[in-house]
């Protein structure tokens, strides 16, 4: 399967034994007691196309089922196969992946791949969702490793969820209609989302670390990547641990602030108001999909599929919709009665006198206030985070936060829209009007390393045509003219 376990050696031929430590143990031997319960293995190969190198769901047998889904959470943020990042050859090196030993709650995991062919740089990845620290290993390690950089991600300090029932006052059903209920870890007692900030940094000291044992040296340039959680996690990486990072690339990161825009407030009327747009024949011009609209979703997009309508909201309301309102609203607003009252009747301006909800969201929000570069990617047909709610919304905050900064000069922030980008990738399979943001996001990330590795002047915020790429002199610079192109 192209691994040795650094773990299990053996001499066929009974010939002396070298008394010299493998390079797994020699690394694990440095990290001293910061990881518990590791598994370090010389790879031949560190992409995915070893299918060593992701671990089978449920893998760890100590965990319920659902808790660590690492095959799962590769695909949740990729595309199809046929336009998943291409790989040209096998990357040897080496690969830890363990639990972080400092964490109370004994959850956060960490990944570090260690390629033979280093090139002196590291890249720390968040984590999508509430997934685990393998969730990048389609769109981004198999990306960077290929480049030479040694690459370290993280799971927010959160397993993912585990079956669960109604009677439980922390669980969620999986969609509006189900009698199926889960439990995320994330919504167990001690797990705030303001861990998720603290185990991005803590990626990157662990990254370092082992970057410095295993090569002998500190690694010159550090970069944060991440995608919608894990794109929070690299502004939050960017404002907060200066120290730790050089630039991030934020791929729809979700916008976190108590004043609206937010998760809170833009959910509950696409909630409320899809049951009427369906009733209506999925009608555009109906009052329900105007007030979906009016919350800031792009459009819908409908087509058919064995006889029946097809609609990108639709999937988004089964799938996202609720399921992503239950698990913030539990955390954040726990006194709210979630099916009682109904998530589609949740008024967020409503709850502040009566509820913390928005000290809560300000324990972790984020303020526009960056200390390193950084490029947002997002897409126009966003239906989970709306473009205008969450990118924009975070666009607007640092460029606040730099008018009111007294320094002289403040780190360049970029937002590159994606036309009819959507959150989820393999929807382009059944909507081949949506566009894929994986290349562009990819291609964000060299025009960071270049920018802040060679002073190169990274080219202004604009929409990224249908087709087209990322440009220095662009055909529609800013935001684009409509959220959907044909």
């Amino acid at each position: 399967m192209g691994r040795r376990s650094c773990f299990r050696r053996t001499n066929p031929s009974h010939a002396p034994v070298s008394s010299a430590p493998s390079r797994c143990e020699q690394v694990l031997a440095g990290f001293g007691n910061s990881l518990v319960d590791a598994i370090c293995t010389e790879s031949a190969d560190l992409t995915t196309a070893n299918p060593s190198t992701t671990p089978p769901d449920d893998a760890i047998a100590t965990l319920p089922r659902f808790a660590f889904t690492p095959q799962m959470d590769r695909a949740s943020i990729a595309p199809d196969p046929p336009n998943r990042t291409p790989i040209a050859a096998p990357v040897p090196g080496v690969q830890i992946h363990a639990r972080i030993a400092e964490d109370p709650q004994g959850q956060a995991r960490v990944l570090i791949r260690l390629p033979d062919n280093w090139n002196g740089r590291l890249v720390v990845a968040g984590a999508s969702g509430t997934r685990s620290e393998f969730n990048g290993d389609f769109v981004w390690s198999d990306y960077v490793v290929q480049k030479g950089y040694a690459y370290v991600s993280q799971n927010k300090g959160t397993l993912n969820f585990r079956a669960s029932n109604a009677t439980d006052s922390t669980a969620c059903r999986l969609d509006p209609s189900s009698t199926t209920f889960i439990r995320f870890y994330v919504n167990d007692p001690g797990m705030p989302f303001t861990r998720w900030g603290t185990f991005m940094a803590e990626a990157a000291r662990l990254g370092r670390t082992g970057a410095h044992i295993h090569y002998g040296k500190e690694a010159q340039y550090v970069y944060a990547v991440g995608t919608s959680n894990g794109g929070y996690q690299v502004r939050s990486a960017v404002e907060s641990y200066p120290e730790l990072f050089d630039g991030g690339v934020d791929w729809e990161g979700t916008f976190v602030d108590p004043a609206m825009p937010n998760l809170l407030s833009t959910l509950p009327p696409a909630i409320l108001n899809f049951p009427d747009y369906v009733a209506s024949g999925f009608n555009p011009s109906s009052t329900a999909a105007k007030n979906i609209l009016a919350a800031g979703y792009p459009p819908d997009v409908r087509g058919t599929q064995g006889g029946r309508v097809i609609s990108l909201w639709e999937l988004h309301y089964l799938r996202f919709w609720e399921l992503t309102m239950c698990q913030w609203q539990k955390r954040l607003d726990p006194a709210y009665n979630t099916y009682g009252a109904g998530l589609g009747n949740y008024v967020y301006v409503s709850r502040l006198s009566v509820s913390n909800v928005a000290k809560h969201l300000a324990d972790f929000r984020t303020t526009g206030r960056i200390r390193r570069p950084l490029i947002t990617v997002a897409g126009t047909m966003d239906v989970l985070l709306p473009i205008d709610d969450h990118a924009r919304a975070y666009a607007r905050h640092v460029a606040t936060a730099a008018s009111e900064s007294n320094d002289k000069e403040t780190p360049a922030y970029r937002l590159y829209e994606v036309q009819n980008g959507s959150h989820i990738e393999t929807f382009k399979l059944t909507f081949p009007q949506l566009e894929l943001i994986q290349p562009h996001a990819q291609q964000a990330f060299a025009l960071l390393v270049n920018a802040v590795e060679h002073q190169a002047e990274l080219p202004p915020s604009q929409c990224i045509l249908r087709g087209g790429t990322i440009e220095k002199n662009p055909a529609q610079p800013g935001h684009c003219t409509n959220l959907l192109a044909p």
